[in-house]
C-alpha cells in the first residue's frame, strides 16, 4: 500500500517526479537522434516474397514509400499456433496505418509461413496490416529473426547480436529500411526481444498504472497477453510465446 498524503504533499512529490520525466524525455530525444545517425548497410540481395497478389520483389514492400518497417511474425510454415507478442505488435499499428502511410512509411508483417497460412491468420484476426511470406527466402535468416536448425545444433546460432540457444526457429524482431530515389535499398535499424517494447504503447500505459505490468519476471507478457479475440475464452501461453487454445475451441 502506498503512502496516503494530502493534495499539497502529493503535488510536491509529483513535481519531483516530473523533473525526472522531463530528463527522460530529453534523453529519449537524444537516443532517437543517435538511432537515426547509425550508418546504413546497402541491401545487395533482391529478395522475393509471396503476397495476396502473387510474387513480389523486396522493393514492392515499400508500396511507393521511401521508408519501410518490417515486423517479423513468429509464424513458420505448418505452425498452427500464433505468438501472442507478435499479435500484440500488429494490434498496435492497425489504427496507425493511415497516419504512417501518409508520413512516407510502409509498415508490413513478414513471416516464413506460406501465404495461405498468413492470409488465414490475418482474416481470423481481422487485421489490415499487409502480410508477406518469406517462405523459401533467406530474408528472415539474413536479418536475424529466424535460426537455421543446423546453426542451432552446431551451437553457432545468434539472436539480438549474441549467442542463442533458442529451441524454436522463428523469433520476434523489427527491421527498418530506406529506399532512395535511385531505387537503392539500405538497412538502417533493427531491434529484437525487449527492444520492441519501445514501440508498444501499452507498456507506457501499464507502467503508469497502480499495478504496473502485473507480470512475473520469468514470463513477462506471457502471464497476461492473449490474441485479442481469445480473452476470456481459456487457453494458455507456452514458454515460447505461442497461444494454445482450449481443447473445446474450434479453429
Amino acid at each position: 500500500m502506498n503512502r496516503i498524503v494530502s493534495r499539497d504533499e502529493w503535488i510536491v512529490e509529483r513535481k519531483k517526479l516530473l523533473a525526472e520525466e522531463k530528463a527522460l524525455t530529453r534523453r529519449r530525444d537524444e537516443l532517437a537522434r543517435t538511432r537515426r545517425a547509425l550508418p546504413w548497410v546497402r541491401v545487395e540481395r533482391d529478395y522475393e516474397f509471396d503476397s495476396e497478389n502473387g510474387r513480389v520483389r523486396f522493393a514492392e514492400l515499400f508500396r511507393g514509400k521511401s521508408q519501410l518497417w518490417v515486423q517479423s511474425v513468429m509464424q513458420g510454415p505448418g505452425q498452427p499456433l500464433q505468438c501472442v507478442g507478435c499479435a500484440l505488435g500488429i494490434d498496435h499499428v492497425e489504427n496507425l496505418l493511415p497516419h504512417l502511410e501518409n508520413h512516407d512509411v510502409s509498415y508490413v508483417a513478414v513471416a516464413r509461413a506460406t501465404m495461405p497460412e498468413l492470409t488465414s491468420l490475418r482474416e481470423r484476426m481481422g487485421w489490415r496490416t499487409p502480410f508477406y511470406s518469406s517462405y523459401g527466402s533467406d530474408f528472415n535468416y539474413d536479418f536475424g529473426v529466424s535460426l537455421r536448425p543446423e546453426d542451432v545444433q552446431a551451437g553457432r546460432a545468434t539472436y539480438n547480436y549474441s549467442p542463442c540457444d533458442a529451441d524454436i526457429e522463428d523469433l520476434p524482431g523489427d527491421n527498418v529500411f530506406y529506399r532512395d530515389g535511385n531505387g537503392d535499398i539500405f538497412h538502417t535499424y533493427s531491434c529484437f526481444a525487449r527492444g520492441g517494447e519501445d514501440f508498444m504503447t501499452i507498456y507506457r500505459l501499464l507502467d503508469a498504472l497502480p499495478k504496473g505490468r502485473n507480470e512475473s519476471k520469468e514470463r513477462g507478457m506471457l502471464d497476461w497477453v492473449r490474441p485479442h479475440n481469445m480473452y476470456g475464452k481459456g487457453g494458455e501461453v507456452a514458454p515460447n510465446g505461442r497461444f494454445i487454445p482450449p481443447a473445446s475451441c474450434c479453429r
